[in-house]
């Protein structure tokens, strides 16, 4: 159950800061991996990211989560996404955070409900529709324009 620590630091390394649509999908890949998927439990195969292991901790726990989950919605505003699609991703958040809030429900619920990895699918169709330069096949960048 260890983390792969040369592979965090090579996703560090290549973390965009830009504004460009481009930018903003490689981070928001590379924080819904860190909160969703970060490594893989032995003996059930299934990935687990640090929002089910930092939910662990009562009430800082779920706040950190939220916090990080929130931060996808910000960036998918700064995109430009309707307010259909914000609240969406707010109420994903807002489920993650009240049931995940919930001791011992909360942390089971949280192998289940994956609010980032839904916010994430959100996102990339919106810019895969309204800035499709910045679109990936594979982890390979299609375009660089900002669409």
């Amino acid at each position: 159950m260890a983390i792969d620590r040369e592979a965090l630091g090579r996703m560090a390394d290549q973390l965009p800061l830009g504004r460009d649509p481009h930018s903003v999908r490689r981070r928001i890949e590379a924080m819904e991996t860190m909160l969703e998927r970060l490594f893989v439990v032995p003996g059930i195969n299934r990935p687990v990211g640090l929002d089910a292991m930092i939910g662990l901790v009562p009430v800082l726990g779920d706040v950190v989560t939220t916090a990080m989950g929130a931060w996808l919605v910000w960036e998918a505003r700064n995109l430009g996404m309707s307010k259909f699609h914000l609240a969406r991703m707010v109420g994903n958040v807002g489920i993650d955070t009240a049931i995940g809030a919930i001791p011992l429900v909360g942390d089971l619920f949280d192998f289940a409900f994956r609010s980032n990895s839904r916010n994430l699918r959100m996102i990339k169709r919106h810019l895969d529709k309204h800035h499709p330069a910045a679109r990936t096949i594979e982890g390979e960048v299609v375009g660089r324009g900002t669409g």
